[in-house]
């Protein structure tokens, strides 16, 4: 088995994530941190708004770390299956920060800026992926992000995107021989301020907001839970309810700073997209902005 940083548990029922001590950040090199603009005058409503989400659905949490990484499947209580559906990630390590750089949600990083590479923040795909050659884990433009949502709500978004100017955004994709698509978008903004604004804007909160492509009636998925999420991120997570379309679609946001994650995963022939490996992954990406 290779190793990986953090898996949910079984297909049996709610993934059970043992805590672990917070993160060690091996010494890097570091840079001096660019300036955080002032938030907007819409922040006050948007965090309002993000603190009333929070307390409904418990959206704030303290996760687990990568010292996960170090033990075998049989020592982590709830995780004995021998194949449970979990995907064969490789172990994953945080990127180098510039010289003179803060974690994003250290001291003296207020606008909870992400200082490392975005593209080296993206989740890498597992064994047996076969990747999107449309979002191969470098840079994507504005209109490659909009092809997540429905046609008729593109040029919405496109505006949203226009008024809160976001600095990158990076993206991978992969499919698996199941059939499950996979996507992950990573939007950075100027400020955390900027992110949960665009947010707050495409009204992801207690309803899953504006409509993805190829989705029908999505709805809260209840059995996330507070015990996967990781300090300093707020995950909205939600799933396709019966009877969906030809596609059956999870999806879920993070707000992580100044960073908006997208983390999707579709299969079609009518079958649900597993579970398992959808939490898996968004647990396995929120480590890395965190």
């Amino acid at each position: 088995m290779s190793e990986q940083t953090v898996v949910p548990g079984t297909t049996t029922g709610t993934p059970v994530m043992p805590e672990a001590p917070p993160p060690v950040l091996p010494p890097e090199a570091r840079e001096v941190p660019e300036a955080a603009p002032k938030p907007p005058r819409r922040v006050l409503r948007a965090v309002a708004r993000w603190t009333a989400a929070a307390l409904a659905f418990g959206v704030l949490g303290t996760g687990t770390a990568f010292g996960i990484a170090s033990l075998e499947r049989t020592d982590v209580p709830g995780l004995a299956t021998e194949d449970d559906g979990r995907w064969d990630y490789p172990k994953l390590a945080l990127p180098a920060l510039p010289a003179g750089s803060p974690r994003p949600f250290g001291a003296g990083n207020p606008a909870e800026i992400h200082h490392a590479d975005l593209r080296d923040l993206l989740l890498p795909a597992p064994a047996g992926a076969v990747p999107d050659k449309k979002l191969p884990g470098g840079w994507i433009s504005t209109e490659t992000f909009l092809d997540a949502y429905r046609q008729q709500d593109r040029p919405s978004v496109s505006q949203l995107l226009k008024d809160a100017a976001p600095r990158h955004i990076a993206a991978r994709g992969w499919t698996m021989p199941d059939g499950t698509t996979s996507r992950i978008y990573l939007v950075r903004f100027n400020s955390t301020a900027f992110a949960s604004r665009m947010l707050d804007d495409l009204r992801v909160g207690s309803s899953a907001g504006t409509p993805l492509d190829r989705t029908d009636t999505t709805e809260f998925d209840d059995t996330w839970g507070s015990d996967h999420d990781i300090e300093n991120l707020s995950s909205f997570v939600f799933a396709e309810q019966a009877p969906f379309g030809a596609e059956h679609v999870r999806q879920a946001y993070t707000l992580a700073g100044d960073t908006m994650a997208l983390v999707v995963h579709e299969r079609a022939g009518k079958r649900e997209t597993a579970r398992v490996p959808f939490q898996q992954t968004l647990i396995l990406q929120n480590q890395l902005l965190a």
